[in-house]
């Protein structure tokens, strides 16, 4: 087959996929992760329920592809935000806050519980912790945040106080969350 031919059958494919999963999501949005079948996701989807099973063996499937397509998002804007100008700790700053409305948006319930438990967001967390101790590590060596705690310790820190943000409900309470993370990383005198 020609080159173009394959180009536009992956590119259907690729359509039909992000189409599927857009639905899915509205339908567990609508009516809860329990309602949702494979009808009604090639039903609104506008395609057989066999065409369906060529993508997705089952609701599971189609939502954990959904979650793993969410977090690689997630995990592409806070990357970009880290890779910004300004110094480390405005860099730092952005990606706490940004990450902190991710967590504040966060599904709960049997959906996290379903698909929290996949590697990818494993890989995730680990990406993410990485890229804090980045920028921790070139913040405390410029000085501007506290040095005597190890950077992977302290993006342990930040990572684990800002869950709390799934809880706020304003993004202003979202916002003192993250500045009170920022004090417990600045540097402190020892005067007791």
């Amino acid at each position: 087959m020609p080159k173009l031919w394959n180009e536009t059958i992956d590119a259907h494919r690729a359509a039909v996929r992000e189409a599927i999963l857009d639905t899915t999501a509205k339908l567990v949005a609508e009516g809860g992760l329990r309602s949702v079948t494979m009808s009604q996701v090639a039903e609104r989807t506008g395609i057989g329920r066999a065409t369906l099973y060529k993508y997705f063996s089952d609701i599971e499937t189609v939502l954990l592809a959904w979650h793993e397509r969410q977090v690689a998002a997630h995990l592409e804007q806070l990357a970009g935000i880290s890779h910004r100008t300004g110094t480390a700790v405005e860099r730092l700053t952005a990606v706490l806050e940004a990450y902190a409305g991710i967590a504040r948006q966060r599904h709960g319930g049997e959906l996290a519980a379903l698909l929290h438990r996949g590697e990818h967001v494993t890989h995730a967390e680990q990406h993410l912790q990485g890229m804090l101790q980045h920028l921790l590590a070139e913040a405390a060596e410029a000085g501007d945040l506290r040095s005597d705690v190890p950077p992977a310790e302290l993006a342990q820190y930040c990572l684990h106080a800002l869950t709390a943000a799934a809880g706020l409900t304003s993004q202003a309470a979202v916002a003192r969350l993250v500045a009170v993370t920022l004090d417990g990383l600045r540097p402190h005198s020892l005067d007791y």
